[in-house]
Protein backbone atom coordinates (compact mmCIF):
# COMPACT_ATOMS: atom_id res chain seq x y z
CA UNK A 1 0.00 0.00 0.00
CA UNK A 2 1.58 3.37 -1.00
CA UNK A 3 -0.16 6.97 1.03
CA UNK A 4 0.82 9.98 -0.78
CA UNK A 5 -0.50 13.45 0.31
CA UNK A 6 -1.42 15.40 -2.74
CA UNK A 7 -2.81 18.51 -0.67
CA UNK A 8 -2.05 19.76 3.19
CA UNK A 9 -1.22 22.91 5.13
CA UNK A 10 2.73 22.27 4.71
CA UNK A 11 5.06 20.84 2.72
CA UNK A 12 9.05 19.90 2.83
CA UNK A 13 9.47 19.29 -1.29
CA UNK A 14 8.30 22.62 -2.07
CA UNK A 15 4.56 22.08 -3.33
CA UNK A 16 2.14 24.55 -2.98
CA UNK A 17 -0.17 24.46 0.00
CA UNK A 18 -3.63 25.24 1.38
CA UNK A 19 -5.35 24.57 4.51
CA UNK A 20 -6.91 21.10 3.41
CA UNK A 21 -6.28 17.84 3.22
CA UNK A 22 -5.97 15.09 0.19
CA UNK A 23 -4.57 11.50 0.09
CA UNK A 24 -3.67 9.79 -3.01
CA UNK A 25 -3.87 6.00 -2.25
CA UNK A 26 -2.90 2.74 -3.92
CA UNK A 27 -4.08 -0.28 -2.60
CA UNK A 28 -3.61 -4.15 -4.35
CA UNK A 29 -6.76 -3.79 -5.62
CA UNK A 30 -7.75 -0.14 -6.44
CA UNK A 31 -6.88 3.37 -6.26
CA UNK A 32 -8.59 6.25 -3.89
CA UNK A 33 -8.95 9.51 -3.40
CA UNK A 34 -9.35 10.10 -0.22
CA UNK A 35 -10.73 14.02 0.64
CA UNK A 36 -10.14 16.89 -2.21
CA UNK A 37 -8.80 20.00 -0.38
CA UNK A 38 -10.13 23.44 -0.66
CA UNK A 39 -10.47 23.06 -4.70
CA UNK A 40 -8.23 22.55 -7.58
CA UNK A 41 -4.79 22.62 -5.72
CA UNK A 42 -4.74 18.79 -5.37
CA UNK A 43 -5.11 18.02 -8.72
CA UNK A 44 -2.29 20.77 -10.05
CA UNK A 45 -0.67 18.72 -7.60
CA UNK A 46 -1.27 15.53 -8.48
CA UNK A 47 0.21 16.54 -12.00
CA UNK A 48 3.60 17.16 -10.79
CA UNK A 49 3.31 14.38 -8.51
CA UNK A 50 2.52 11.99 -11.79
CA UNK A 51 -0.70 11.08 -10.15
CA UNK A 52 -3.35 10.59 -12.56
CA UNK A 53 -7.06 11.64 -11.45
CA UNK A 54 -8.77 9.93 -13.78
CA UNK A 55 -7.44 6.53 -13.18
CA UNK A 56 -8.69 6.60 -9.47
CA UNK A 57 -11.31 4.28 -8.59
CA UNK A 58 -12.82 5.48 -5.53
CA UNK A 59 -13.54 8.82 -4.38
CA UNK A 60 -14.00 8.60 -0.44
CA UNK A 61 -14.84 12.05 1.64
CA UNK A 62 -14.58 12.27 5.15
CA UNK A 63 -16.24 14.70 6.39
CA UNK A 64 -18.42 17.55 5.49
CA UNK A 65 -16.36 20.43 5.49
CA UNK A 66 -15.13 22.80 2.58
CA UNK A 67 -11.28 21.94 2.87
CA UNK A 68 -11.70 18.99 2.47
CA UNK A 69 -14.85 18.66 0.12
CA UNK A 70 -14.29 21.74 -2.24
CA UNK A 71 -12.58 20.14 -4.52
CA UNK A 72 -15.03 17.21 -5.32
CA UNK A 73 -16.40 19.31 -8.08
CA UNK A 74 -12.45 19.23 -10.01
CA UNK A 75 -12.27 15.66 -9.38
CA UNK A 76 -15.77 15.11 -10.90
CA UNK A 77 -14.80 16.92 -14.18
CA UNK A 78 -11.60 14.65 -14.23
CA UNK A 79 -12.45 11.88 -13.20
CA UNK A 80 -15.72 10.11 -15.25
CA UNK A 81 -15.76 6.59 -13.56
CA UNK A 82 -15.13 6.94 -9.67
CA UNK A 83 -18.18 6.53 -6.75
CA UNK A 84 -18.13 8.84 -4.39
CA UNK A 85 -18.81 7.49 -1.00
CA UNK A 86 -20.03 10.49 1.21
CA UNK A 87 -22.13 10.69 4.41
CA UNK A 88 -25.77 11.22 3.82
CA UNK A 89 -25.42 14.33 6.62
CA UNK A 90 -22.68 15.60 4.54
CA UNK A 91 -24.81 18.11 3.32
CA UNK A 92 -26.31 19.80 6.29
CA UNK A 93 -25.22 23.46 6.63
CA UNK A 94 -21.83 23.48 8.62
CA UNK A 95 -20.34 26.60 10.05
CA UNK A 96 -17.48 28.02 11.87
CA UNK A 97 -16.25 30.52 14.51
CA UNK A 98 -18.06 34.07 13.53
CA UNK A 99 -20.71 31.96 11.63
CA UNK A 100 -19.02 31.46 8.12
CA UNK A 101 -20.08 28.74 6.02
CA UNK A 102 -17.69 25.74 5.73
CA UNK A 103 -20.18 23.29 4.19
CA UNK A 104 -20.47 21.40 1.08
CA UNK A 105 -21.79 22.98 -2.25
CA UNK A 106 -25.24 21.42 -2.06
CA UNK A 107 -25.57 21.45 -6.51
CA UNK A 108 -23.18 18.32 -5.82
CA UNK A 109 -25.95 16.08 -4.72
CA UNK A 110 -27.17 15.93 -7.95
CA UNK A 111 -23.80 14.74 -9.44
CA UNK A 112 -25.23 10.81 -10.08
CA UNK A 113 -21.98 9.88 -8.55
CA UNK A 114 -22.76 10.06 -5.31
CA UNK A 115 -23.26 7.01 -2.99
CA UNK A 116 -24.61 8.30 0.40
CA UNK A 117 -23.13 6.18 3.33
CA UNK A 118 -24.57 5.45 6.79
CA UNK A 119 -22.95 3.71 9.67
CA UNK A 120 -20.95 1.14 7.99
CA UNK A 121 -20.20 0.51 4.39
CA UNK A 122 -18.02 -2.25 2.54
CA UNK A 123 -16.35 -0.71 -0.21
CA UNK A 124 -14.83 -3.65 -1.98
CA UNK A 125 -12.39 -6.72 0.53
CA UNK A 126 -10.64 -5.40 3.04
CA UNK A 127 -12.10 -1.62 2.58
CA UNK A 128 -15.11 -0.43 4.33
CA UNK A 129 -16.04 2.92 6.14
CA UNK A 130 -17.40 3.30 9.33
CA UNK A 131 -19.12 6.43 11.37
CA UNK A 132 -18.74 5.33 14.83
CA UNK A 133 -21.84 7.50 15.63
CA UNK A 134 -23.45 4.78 18.06
CA UNK A 135 -19.75 4.15 19.95
CA UNK A 136 -18.97 5.36 23.56
CA UNK A 137 -16.56 8.32 23.98
CA UNK A 138 -14.40 8.13 26.82
CA UNK A 139 -12.62 11.51 26.08
CA UNK A 140 -14.88 14.09 24.49
CA UNK A 141 -13.87 16.98 23.36
CA UNK A 142 -16.49 19.27 22.55
CA UNK A 143 -17.60 21.12 18.80
CA UNK A 144 -14.51 23.22 19.08
CA UNK A 145 -16.19 26.33 18.11
CA UNK A 146 -18.12 24.31 14.83
CA UNK A 147 -21.62 24.35 14.10
CA UNK A 148 -24.65 22.43 12.26
CA UNK A 149 -27.87 24.39 11.20
CA UNK A 150 -30.83 22.17 11.60
CA UNK A 151 -34.61 23.24 12.32
CA UNK A 152 -33.50 26.70 11.60
CA UNK A 153 -31.15 26.62 14.80
CA UNK A 154 -27.45 26.88 15.02
CA UNK A 155 -26.33 24.19 17.21
CA UNK A 156 -22.82 22.47 18.35
CA UNK A 157 -21.97 20.01 15.62
CA UNK A 158 -21.69 17.00 16.64
CA UNK A 159 -19.88 15.40 13.76
CA UNK A 160 -22.36 12.73 12.35
CA UNK A 161 -21.14 13.24 8.80
CA UNK A 162 -17.81 12.12 10.08
CA UNK A 163 -16.71 8.63 8.50
CA UNK A 164 -13.13 6.95 8.65
CA UNK A 165 -11.74 4.41 6.10
CA UNK A 166 -10.25 1.02 7.29
CA UNK A 167 -7.75 -0.53 4.86
CA UNK A 168 -6.97 -4.55 5.69
CA UNK A 169 -3.73 -5.65 3.42
CA UNK A 170 -0.87 -7.90 4.00
CA UNK A 171 -2.45 -8.29 7.70
CA UNK A 172 -1.58 -5.00 8.12
CA UNK A 173 -4.86 -2.24 9.70
CA UNK A 174 -4.63 1.34 8.03
CA UNK A 175 -7.07 3.66 9.03
CA UNK A 176 -7.50 7.15 7.49
CA UNK A 177 -9.07 9.99 9.28
CA UNK A 178 -9.74 13.15 7.80
CA UNK A 179 -9.46 15.54 11.72
CA UNK A 180 -10.91 13.36 14.15
CA UNK A 181 -12.85 15.41 15.09
CA UNK A 182 -14.75 12.80 17.32
CA UNK A 183 -12.00 12.60 18.78
CA UNK A 184 -8.41 11.00 18.00
CA UNK A 185 -7.80 8.89 21.26
CA UNK A 186 -11.11 7.78 20.87
CA UNK A 187 -10.80 6.71 17.45
CA UNK A 188 -7.50 4.85 18.40
CA UNK A 189 -9.52 2.82 20.79
CA UNK A 190 -12.11 1.71 18.94
CA UNK A 191 -10.30 0.70 15.56
CA UNK A 192 -7.08 -0.22 17.12
CA UNK A 193 -5.44 -0.22 13.96
CA UNK A 194 -1.18 -0.80 13.39
CA UNK A 195 -1.03 2.59 11.34
CA UNK A 196 -3.39 5.45 11.74
CA UNK A 197 -3.27 8.61 9.34
CA UNK A 198 -4.96 11.92 9.35
CA UNK A 199 -5.43 15.29 11.25
CA UNK A 200 -5.81 15.14 15.54
CA UNK A 201 -7.63 18.79 15.34
CA UNK A 202 -5.10 19.81 18.13
CA UNK A 203 -3.83 22.95 16.22
CA UNK A 204 -4.97 25.78 18.99
CA UNK A 205 -4.27 23.58 21.33
CA UNK A 206 -1.83 25.21 24.32
CA UNK A 207 1.49 23.04 24.50
CA UNK A 208 0.56 22.09 28.35
CA UNK A 209 0.04 19.25 30.65
CA UNK A 210 -3.49 18.39 29.03
CA UNK A 211 -1.25 17.46 25.71
CA UNK A 212 1.03 16.11 27.24
CA UNK A 213 -1.71 13.60 28.37
CA UNK A 214 -3.43 12.90 25.15
CA UNK A 215 0.25 12.66 23.53
CA UNK A 216 1.06 9.89 26.24
CA UNK A 217 -2.89 8.33 25.61
CA UNK A 218 -1.96 7.55 22.58
CA UNK A 219 1.37 6.36 22.37
CA UNK A 220 -0.23 3.90 24.73
CA UNK A 221 -1.60 2.11 21.43
CA UNK A 222 0.56 -0.29 19.68
CA UNK A 223 -0.09 2.27 16.44
CA UNK A 224 1.91 3.99 13.83
CA UNK A 225 0.61 7.90 13.79
CA UNK A 226 0.94 9.90 10.62
CA UNK A 227 -0.43 13.04 11.26
CA UNK A 228 -0.74 16.04 8.79
CA UNK A 229 -3.11 19.63 8.47
CA UNK A 230 -5.38 20.25 11.62
CA UNK A 231 -2.87 18.94 14.25
CA UNK A 232 -0.79 21.55 14.33
CA UNK A 233 3.15 21.55 13.43
CA UNK A 234 3.40 23.30 17.09
CA UNK A 235 1.31 20.35 18.93
CA UNK A 236 3.20 18.39 16.63
CA UNK A 237 6.37 19.20 17.52
CA UNK A 238 5.25 18.97 21.17
CA UNK A 239 3.37 15.81 21.06
CA UNK A 240 6.50 13.97 20.02
CA UNK A 241 8.63 14.21 22.80
CA UNK A 242 6.24 11.88 24.57
CA UNK A 243 5.59 9.26 21.71
CA UNK A 244 7.84 7.17 19.74
CA UNK A 245 5.66 6.63 16.76
CA UNK A 246 4.25 9.64 15.53
CA UNK A 247 5.56 11.02 12.09
CA UNK A 248 4.09 13.79 9.70
CA UNK A 249 3.11 13.60 5.96
CA UNK A 250 2.90 17.06 3.87
CA UNK A 251 2.15 17.72 1.02
CA UNK A 252 4.16 15.50 -1.44
CA UNK A 253 5.38 12.86 0.14
CA UNK A 254 4.73 9.33 0.05
CA UNK A 255 4.61 6.59 2.52
CA UNK A 256 4.77 2.92 1.87
CA UNK A 257 3.63 -0.01 3.96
Amino acid sequence: MKITALTENTSSCGLPVEHGLCLYIETESMKILFDAGQGELFSKNAKTLGVDIAAVDVFVLSHGHYDHGGGIETFLGLNNKAPVYISRRAFEPYYGTGGRYIGLDPKLKDSGRIIFTDDETHISDGISLYSCNDRKKAVKLGSFGLCVMRGGELLPDDFLHEQYMLIREKEKSVLISGCSHKGIINIADWFSPDVLIGGFHFSGLPLDDTLKGYAEALDAFDTVYYTCHCTGTAQYEFMKRYMRRLNYISAGQTVVF
